[in-house]
């Protein structure tokens, strides 16, 4: 990976840190408060994202002929399967759970919210899990 890319990252890195502390998305109470429908602030925020990145996804690549960074624009196909529903199930759950999701408990570290390393220790070992359950099946395949 290029410099110029690295920087890129870290620079939309800080900038969705810096959002999700904004809108307050770091905090778990105000996230639990809006999963128990008491709170409809964040609603605000996530109608706001959805927005921006259905326009960005449907103006930036006929209004630019190739990334920034890239020689050509990614295709990401979306595959709706047991794993796909069971992944967002878990990941629903756990989010429900801690009152945070993993990028929201990075920028909260950054904040100074310490106990959200608890909830990133516990992604990682899920997604550690995850891997090694994985390869199992995979390797069963052959």
């Amino acid at each position: 990976m290029k410099i110029s890319s690295l920087v890129c990252v870290l620079i939309a890195g800080m900038l969705f840190g810096f959002g999700l502390s904004y809108a307050s998305m770091i905090s778990p109470e105000v996230v639990l408060s809006f999963l128990r429908f008491e709170d409809f602030g964040l609603l605000w925020v996530l109608g706001a994202a959805s927005f921006v990145t259905f326009l960005t996804y449907q103006l930036v690549p006929r209004v630019m002929s190739k990334p920034l960074l890239e020689s050509v624009f990614g295709v990401h196909p979306s595959e709706m399967s047991r794993d796909t529903l069971v992944g967002a199930a878990l990941f629903g759950i756990g989010w429900g759970i801690c009152g945070v999701c993993p990028g929201p408990a990075i920028a909260g570290l950054g904040a100074g919210n310490w106990p959200l390393a608890i909830t990133l220790a516990s992604v990682f070992a899920g997604a550690f899990v995850q891997g090694r359950v994985r390869d199992v099946s995979l390797a069963g395949e052959d």
